[in-house]
């Protein structure tokens, strides 16, 4: 059974005050001129984590599978999918998932990569699907996640993250769908 609960400013405004306050940022990590935010201390603190949990599942109490992203989105996924009541997708970097699979390539700001899902799309069609990852940057991720989905027949009814960097235009490619940042930089 779904949590019914209306995504509220107030839960929004307490969990961006705990990224705020504990995210660690890195420069020139993975590669030169990219700026990593690092959300591990934010995870690791019992408090700030569950006022994220709790303000992400706020923004689609009717999902029925929420769809984490590989790796951070895991942590992530499983949480909102607990507080939901829902079962929870696991998308997979290539390689990971035994076949069949689906999968997509997509272009990062530092390079290329591909995610995948189970080939058998029975799991996904026709069910409400909330996407969930820790990061917004230029959207290629969650734009081939989307893609991945809807292939295999699924209704997008969100899409959120811990934290959006703005200036790399990601929100631009996922204009179709809800979109909830707790924090924009």
């Amino acid at each position: 059974m779904n949590v019914t609960r209306t995504a509220s400013s107030d839960l929004i405004h307490q969990a961006a005050a705990a990224v705020t306050a504990n995210t660690r940022w890195v420069d020139d990590f993975p590669t030169p001129g990219v700026r990593f935010a690092d959300l591990t201390p934010v995870f690791a603190d019992g408090p700030a984590f569950s006022s994220i949990i709790t303000a992400l599942s706020s923004v689609a109490p009717d999902a029925e599978l929420v769809a984490g992203i590989d790796a951070r989105g895991f942590l992530l996924g499983g949480g909102i999918a607990r507080d939901l009541g829902v079962g929870v997708l696991a998308v997979r970097k290539a390689g990971k998932l035994p076949p069949p699979v689906q999968t997509c390539e997509y272009t990062l700001e530092y390079g290329t990569a591909a995610i995948e899902i189970p080939g058998d799309s029975k799991i996904l069609h026709g069910r409400r699907v909330l996407i969930v990852d820790d990061v917004l940057a230029t959207g290629g991720t969650l734009g081939a996640t989307v893609e991945l989905l809807e292939r295999a027949g699924a209704d997008i009814v969100g899409v959120t993250v811990v934290t959006e960097i703005e200036a790399l235009g990601g929100r631009a490619r996922l204009a179709d769908y809800p979109l909830t940042s707790l924090v924009r930089i």
